[in-house]
């Protein structure tokens, strides 16, 4: 049930990224069906839901990782339907998952370097600077190895890694999990709204639910695997009913550390 353009729904930007009747699953059984969701360009989405609602199952979906067993997925006029991740990647789509983002034996800039794999030497030197003026504080970490980094550098790293190679757009799984509140507040508030602002697309699921709803220009509500509601973030947060009845106890306190559980 989509919240109608009279409860408040804003005229979007033109669509970048377009998933439209996706089924995705594992095996013989489908998680997450009839899901239709839509990205424009520089413009910021969350998907939210409880635990168990099929949130990373649509990520694994979008990125070669689970299996599709319907629908379609069009990227900037291309339909990359099931495409392998590192095809996306050439194509401009940046993932950056929940776990196994970085190198954790490698340095700082070593795992940069390895995020620019398609460019040439001068290239990759430019975009490393371009990387730590997006996130200033790796800069003095380049020699310090991604296993001695806290979990909020670490998060910077993984998303400057993706940023490497200039992605039209950014698929971010649960970015705030395992943070701690003040961190997780810093990459919601102030990160993730930064790289909108440059002109990157973001596709955010995430677990903190009400505060990726402030932030975000539009919003998708799963609930057992379908889109139950969507709207802009502010409509959204307006529904008396967005905690209990849909997000459950998920919603209830976005300054304490949750541990998510994933379908």
């Amino acid at each position: 049930m989509p919240i109608s353009p009279a409860e408040g729904t804003a005229v979007r930007p033109e669509a970048l990224f377009d998933v439209t009747d996706f089924a995705v699953g594992y095996g013989a059984s489908t998680v997450i069906e009839h899901v239709n969701i839509s990205v424009g360009r520089a413009e910021l989405v969350a998907v939210i839901g409880s635990n168990g609602s099929g949130k990373s199952t649509l990520m694994k979906g979008l990125t070669g990782r689970a299996k599709v067993f319907a629908g379609r997925v069009v990227f900037d006029s291309e339909d990359v339907t099931a495409m392998r991740g590192d095809r996306l990647c050439r194509r401009g789509l940046g993932f950056v998952p929940q776990t196994k983002d970085v190198f954790a034996t490698l340095s700082v800039e070593e795992n940069l370097q390895m995020g620019g794999y398609l460019l040439d030497r001068k290239e990759i030197d430019e975009r490393v600077e371009a990387v730590y003026e997006q996130f200033p504080a790796l800069k003095p970490m380049a020699a310090r190895t991604a296993s001695r980094l806290s979990g909020g550098e670490r998060k910077m790293l993984a998303m400057g890694r993706v940023l490497m190679l200039s992605p039209k757009i950014l698929l971010l799984d649960e970015p705030t999990a395992g943070l701690s509140p003040d961190l997780a507040r810093h990459l919601l508030h102030e990160q993730v709204p930064n790289l909108v602002a440059s002109g990157v697309s973001v596709l955010l699921v995430e677990q903190k639910a009400l505060d990726a709803l402030r932030i975000a220009d539009y919003g998708y509500v799963l609930v057992g695997g379908h889109v139950q509601l969507e709207g802009t973030g502010d409509v959204l947060l307006a529904r008396p009913d967005i905690r209990e009845v849909f997000l459950g106890s998920a919603a209830h306190d976005d300054t304490a550390p949750e541990t998510p559980v994933h379908p």
